[in-house]
């Protein structure tokens, strides 16, 4: 069996991939309480990178089930791949909901791409969790979709998640000026990303060292 039916085994919806203490799983609808909580307790942390409506959209925004029963309903459509971040601080805890990982835009045909966001509990920040947590989403994303392309675009000031996909090996393809509308305003990212062709049998998860 290859490495990567080790860690992935089937490509429909739902996924929950695990390496060590690291886990992605589909969100649920009775997460609500303990989202909300670490979202609450994170607003310092999270509220500078955090996507926000822009004023031409109108009002808007979704509850957490409304949020639930999209995801959900968009990754068994194949557009994307809503997974919660988990993490088990010892051997015999139960896991910790510690982040949570997206990958979107997922796009077929002649273009074969899509793209990741990520944040972590400010409480499990420095483990490395992130970037096993993208490693994984990306060998997946690579190994059973067979995608060709994935992009990371990142906030320039964010330097937490710029090592992330450095560390991973993403290459940095430049600036994009107002990419998107994040902390109240149209900001700058940096686009990064991987194509199938950059990716060694070892896949992202043998990088982690």
């Amino acid at each position: 069996m290859s490495l990567r039916d080790r860690l992935f085994g089937e490509r429909t919806w739902p996924v929950t991939l695990q390496h060590g203490p690291v886990g992605l799983r589909p969100v649920k609808a009775s997460d609500e309480w303990v989202w909300n909580e670490i979202r609450t307790r994170n607003a310092a942390w999270t509220g500078p990178w955090d996507s926000t409506r822009p004023p031409e959209a109108g009002p808007g925004g979704m509850t957490f089930s409304q949020m639930v029963a999209q995801f959900t309903a968009n990754a068994r459509a194949g557009r994307m791949l809503p997974w919660f971040i988990t993490y088990t601080a010892a051997p015999g805890a139960d896991p910790a909901l510690a982040g949570q990982m997206t990958i979107s835009g997922i796009t077929y045909g002649s273009a074969r791409w899509a793209q990741a966001g990520y944040w972590v509990d400010q409480r499990w920040a420095g483990l490395g969790i992130a970037p096993t947590a993208l490693a994984m989403a990306a060998d997946y994303c690579f190994g059973v979709l067979r995608l060709h392309r994935l992009e990371v675009a990142i906030r320039p000031e964010n330097g937490k998640s710029l090592r992330v996909a450095e560390k991973l090996g993403f290459r940095r393809e430049g600036l994009i000026p107002r990419y998107l509308h994040v902390d109240g305003a149209w900001r700058d990212h940096v686009m990064f990303a991987l194509t199938a062709e950059e990716i060694g049998p070892e896949g992202l998860v043998g990088r982690l060292g």
